[in-house]
């Protein structure tokens, strides 16, 4: 039963503003995942398929928290391999590193090897290929939108409020996706880094679904590595712009 009345208290409301900001840093791997694999379509299917991904995590991660006594009983261990238990979400989590790994590996592939002459094969390629996008974004939609529940249940035990702050955090982000995408597929370094960053977060899904106490590494840890290493490309970017000014006035 949904309490309404908790929603509009001082405490509702602060949950569901930590909450939403909480969502929205969680979710930018997820907006630049989808983003990455949306931009191998034609350019005008693009939109629809990432609002088409960001709507299926808004519902999934919904019906997730409706369900959340069962997310919850998934950190509890079912299967023991070399003596050692894995949990429902560890399995998820293996999983959906190691898939996040294999695509962002694949997409720098294809980024440095496919040619320029191979483009209009790659358009024919890409047009038949929706489906197949939408499939790869709903798998890594259901790897996030674990994540997020989970930290959503650590804040707040009133469901409402976790359900306002993903429909508000989830409608940022549509609104922004556009931008984002833009941003990403215009700069070759800035989409590489993505990548890179993505693997990373594949790589730390792996660690953390092997649930092992010796391995721990802070998610504060991973962002930082991620905010300084944009922020370098940016000053690059910025510095690369000027000395092309600069180049083209002295002629």
């Amino acid at each position: 039963m949904l309490d309404f009345g908790a929603l509009l208290t001082l405490d509702g409301l602060i949950g569901v503003l930590s909450l939403t900001l909480l969502e929205l840093v969680l979710g930018i791997d997820n907006i630049v995942f989808i983003s990455i694999i949306a931009s191998r379509l034609p350019e005008k299917e693009q939109p629809r398929a990432r609002n088409i991904g960001l709507l299926l995590a808004m519902i999934m991660r919904i019906g997730l928290l409706f369900g959340i006594t069962w997310v919850i009983g998934l950190k509890e261990p079912f299967l023991t391999l070399f003596d050692h238990g894995f949990s429902g979400r560890d399995l998820i989590l293996l999983a959906g590193g190691l898939f996040l790994m294999y695509k962002s590996t694949t997409e720098i592939h294809k980024k440095i090897t496919v040619l320029e002459e191979d483009g209009a094969q790659e358009v024919k390629k890409k047009k038949g290929s929706f489906v197949s996008i939408v499939l790869q974004i709903v798998l890594i939609d259901i790897v996030f939108s674990f994540d997020s529940v989970l930290t959503a249940v650590g804040l707040t035990d009133i469901i409402l409020v976790m359900i306002i702050a993903v429909i508000f955090s989830i409608a940022i982000m549509m609104l922004f996706a556009g931008k984002i995408a833009g941003f990403v597929n215009k700069y070759p370094a800035i989409k590489m880094l993505a990548l890179s960053f993505l693997l990373m977060i594949g790589l730390m899904l792996v660690i953390e679904g092997l649930n092992d106490p010796s391995i721990h590494i802070p998610k504060g840890y991973i962002y930082f590595g991620m905010a300084y290493a944009l922020g370098v490309e940016l000053l690059n970017m910025r510095a690369r712009k000027k000395q092309k000014q600069h180049g083209e006035g002295t002629l």
